[in-house]
């Protein structure tokens, strides 16, 4: 990763043969290789670390403190810079086929946040935020996002909950038509990505990535919409920090990794790029390719 991004690391977890424990599939780790050596022989039971803890809840879980909680790699982990995870449990119906753990760093040069953003019983037509990790950013843009919520395709969290796909926005100052722009602009936040987590049992969650320019999220982002009557996939969006907006076709090959991890509902590591499913209630919807390049 020859650019410093946010994400930093992204690894998977896949259940054991007999579905006891989840054993680690793969990863991309970049520059983080000690990180990556005390992470390859790890096994997590139910609600063990960080990827027990999203399987045994059925959802997406922030951890804020990697070095000061029940991570079992802190030591690694402030070595690499790692400052805060999201695990993402996958299901194929109710049927948990992948953890993927994304795990992002920053400091006063680097500013990002995560967000996780869901709804409950209480307010089923509302997005609130259930957990977010600011860094740098401040307290003022945590107090705003913590006093805003969206509706079905309002704003960002609000537009990946209607189109139950992934959403990148490059810029997200004038008509990006995310909310908190000004509030996102004054802390130096311009790029946005979000992905939908819906559980299986239908509790709407989704996971924002937001990044200042200086940091991008990913060195480029593709976003995958899986095919209909075994029609092959399809690249519906594509962004490189280097070119820009990718248009055109996509790089041979690609749509067949897409498929692959599509039919099984597991990711695929190719040199320094991840596909990872996106399965909003349960279903394999989309896939979104994460290159560190």
């Amino acid at each position: 990763m020859s650019r410093t991004t946010f994400i930093r690391v992204v690894e998977y977890w896949l259940p054991s043969a007999d579905g006891s424990l989840l054993e680690y599939g793969g990863g991309v780790f970049g520059s983080a290789t000690r990180f990556e050596a005390a992470t390859e022989h790890l096994c997590f039971g139910r609600g063990e670390g960080l990827p027990g803890q999203a399987w045994d809840l059925g959802h997406p879980i922030v951890l804020k403190d990697l070095t000061n909680s029940y991570f079992r790699r802190g030591p690694a982990a402030q070595a690499a810079g790692l400052t805060c995870g999201i695990a993402l449990p996958i299901f194929d119906g109710s049927t948990l086929r992948a953890v993927v753990v994304l795990f992002c760093g920053d400091d006063e040069a680097h500013a990002g946040a995560i967000e996780l953003w869901a709804n409950d019983a209480d307010a089923p037509a509302d997005l609130k935020l259930v957990d977010g990790y600011y860094g740098t950013t401040g307290d003022t843009f945590e107090f705003i996002s913590r006093a805003t919520a969206f509706r079905k395709g309002t704003g960002l969290p609000g537009r990946v909950w209607e189109s139950e796909s992934p959403v990148f926005l490059p810029d997200l100052g004038k008509g990006s038509g995310f909310l908190r722009a000004e509030g996102a602009i004054k802390v130096g936040i311009n790029r946005g990505f979000a992905i939908p987590c819906t559980t299986p049992e239908g509790q709407v969650f989704v996971i924002t990535f937001l990044s200042a320019l200086a940091t991008p999220i990913a060195s480029s982002v593709g976003i995958w919409e899986a095919g209909h009557a075994g029609e092959p996939p399809r690249r519906s969006f594509g962004f490189s920090e280097a070119e820009g907006v990718l248009e055109g076709v996509a790089p041979a090959g690609q749509a067949g990794v897409v498929a692959s991890v599509l039919a099984s509902g597991q990711p695929v590591v190719d040199g320094a790029a991840i596909t990872i499913p996106v399965a909003p209630g349960g279903q394999m919807r989309a896939a979104m390719v994460l290159g560190f390049h």
